[in-house]
């Protein structure tokens, strides 16, 4: 996220800038050009980070979570996660929201989205769903002591990828597979290594064809 835009979205919440001139918010964040101000409000907008009033001349910070009167949830996107070689760095910065459906999303609370980006994981199936690339992975956060074979999100060496946990107890070590239609190396990884894993992938918002 620009500089200007994490400035804004403090500022938002601290004060009703929708009453402001594009000068007065600029002086405030340090920026002398009112259309730059203006730029980096409508890419807050269009992320979903926050929500302009026009008629009401408010300008606020929008919400995770149920949405008003409706039955969707607002779910953070964080970046996109590797599927395929560990390439990917771990940016958790938030780039919008998607809005889903509670139906679809279920009961999970604590949960993030993710790109998929690779095939490393194109046999694999979460809820009867595929990965692929450019579908969006629901994360539950709660849920880091992942079993056997289970599909997560971890950081290795900085960078984010999405593998198979398959622990193998005679060698001590841990694997993290992929489920492909070409042939990735497993990654191995000692207990003691320095790896997070961030969550276990509950659901996948499959992409448009």
């Amino acid at each position: 996220m620009h500089i200007l835009q994490e400035k804004i979205l403090k500022l938002v919440s601290e004060k009703n800038i929708g009453t402001m001139t594009l000068r007065e918010i600029g002086a405030l964040v340090g920026e002398q050009y009112p259309q730059k101000i203006k730029h980096h409000i409508t890419q807050l907008e269009r992320k979903g980070l926050i929500k302009v009033n026009k008629s009401h001349g408010l300008i606020q910070k929008a919400v995770q979570g149920l949405i008003k009167n409706t039955k969707l949830v607002s779910v953070p996107i964080v970046g996109a996660a590797n599927c395929g070689p560990a390439t990917i760095f771990a940016d958790q910065n938030i780039e919008g929201y998607l809005k889903i459906s509670s139906t679809i999303l279920g009961k999970k609370k604590n949960v993030f989205a993710i790109r998929a980006a690779g095939v490393s994981m194109n046999k694999a199936s979460v809820a009867g769903k595929t990965i692929e690339d450019g579908d969006y992975l629901i994360v539950d956060t709660s849920d880091t002591t992942p079993r056997d074979k289970e599909i997560v999100l971890c950081i290795v060496d900085e960078t984010a990828t999405v593998k198979r946990y398959v622990w193998d107890a005679e060698n001590n070590q841990v694997l993290l597979v992929a489920d492909s239609t070409k042939d990735f190396p497993p990654i191995y990884i000692h207990p003691d290594d320095n790896f997070l894993i961030n969550g276990k992938v509950v659901q996948v918002i499959k992409k448009p064809k």
